[in-house]
């Protein structure tokens, strides 16, 4: 035993030496899984593979829907994207439950969002349960409810378990094996290894790729097991007779970064191949984007041209070819512009985007009887 704590402490201090020299994204713990949802947009096949041989990721839980309402625009295209770069797939539902009644419907409806989002069957659709609705519910009521849930996506072909904080395990309801979320990472280690999963952190980043992420450690096959990763590369074709688009029906979601496209993209007036095309953007190019739409064949862009209006430039092929690389530095390119016309003022332009007409001056370093001029680009917010 002496011997044995003797090894251990040596490990432990080697352990803390080597891990300055790591990567600041990087923790001790193993980053073997990611979560993603809308909240990180659209993943590409580059995204993906990136944290898979650079972060060690094989596994990936794309959130697919919530409640009996909502289904995650981007569940479709990113567990087809991680399904290319060759990680394992899972899912999960946001629960909102508080009845068992509840807990089956939703269910229902997560299985249904799950199979139309190409999750396979024998994969994980995990419930997240972390909701002020179960916060106000007793321990017995939570613990019923999951297992409702559970049973009918275990009925449904896949395989499920509870995600919750850790606050909440043995004090909100009965967890026997979860995925469990706690942090920070040097108070909360070692704690959870008798379950399926720890997630250790929720700000992860990983270069190329937008926002923050959860990632966990997997302690044992539950995430990976009934699958076989067959990577392949980001070539599907595009239908020979894509849908034309109506923008105003569009899934619209924001997210502000750079695209970079690798090939030659039409520049047009709506979100579809049916709109006017008004110009192209060429590999060596960028565009820096403010919301993404999903519709139908492809995935859209939109943008504020220098003229002030919106243009669209597809990023690629809803679950398949990307057209180029986007990058995601919110902070970096999270402003709107206004380009000034002929006839504006401070006040016209203010109440164009409902901001105070002294926010705007003070943002462009103007009080509201600094002069401006045609062609001008202020800075909006």
């Amino acid at each position: 035993m002496k011997f044995k704590t003797k090894l251990i402490t040596l490990v432990v201090a080697f352990l803390a030496a080597i891990s300055f020299a790591l990567p600041s994204q990087v923790n001790a713990a193993n980053t073997d899984m990611v979560d993603t949802s809308n909240h990180n947009g659209l993943m590409t096949y580059d995204n993906y593979y990136d944290m898979l041989v650079h972060y060690g990721v094989k596994a990936v839980v794309q959130k697919v829907s919530e409640g009996t309402t909502y289904v995650d625009p981007t569940a479709k295209y990113n567990l087809a994207s991680a399904k290319q770069a060759g990680l394992y797939l899972n899912g999960y539902h946001f629960a909102r439950y508080t009845t068992v009644e509840g807990a089956r419907a939703e269910a229902r409806f997560a299985v249904a969002a799950a199979q139309s989002a190409g999750l396979p069957i024998g994969a994980v659709l995990a419930t997240d349960v972390e909701a002020s609705e179960q916060a106000n519910n007793s321990y017995a009521a939570n613990t019923a409810n999951n297992k409702a849930f559970m049973e009918v996506v275990q009925a449904a072909g896949y395989r499920s378990t509870i995600y919750t904080m850790g606050s909440w395990v043995g004090t909100k309801m009965f967890v026997d094996k979860g995925w469990i979320a706690d942090y920070p990472y040097n108070t909360s280690r070692d704690r959870y290894t008798s379950h399926h999963a720890w997630q250790f952190r929720s700000d992860q980043q990983f270069a190329g790729s937008y926002g923050n992420f959860d990632v966990s450690q997997l302690y044992d096959d539950f995430f990976t097991a009934n699958q076989t990763p067959s990577p392949s590369a980001p070539v599907t074709p595009a239908p020979s007779q894509p849908a034309k688009s109506n923008a105003a029906s569009d899934t619209d979601y924001a997210q502000t970064g750079v695209f970079k496209p690798s090939t030659t993209v039409n520049i047009r007036t709506g979100a579809g191949t049916g709109y006017a095309s008004v110009g192209s953007y060429a590999p060596g190019e960028s565009v820096i984007y403010d919301h993404v739409y999903i519709r139908g064949t492809y995935v859209w862009a939109r943008y504020i041209s220098y003229s002030g209006r919106y243009h669209y430039v597809a990023l690629g092929v809803n679950g398949g070819e990307s057209y180029g690389s986007r990058s995601s530095n919110a902070q970096t390119y999270s402003r709107t512009y206004y380009t000034v016309r002929s006839g504006d003022s401070f006040w016209s332009i203010a109440s164009k985007y409902g901001i105070s007409m002294y926010t705007l001056a003070a943002n462009n370093g103007k009080s509201i009887y600094s002069l401006i001029y045609p062609g001008e680009n202020l800075d909006i917010r």
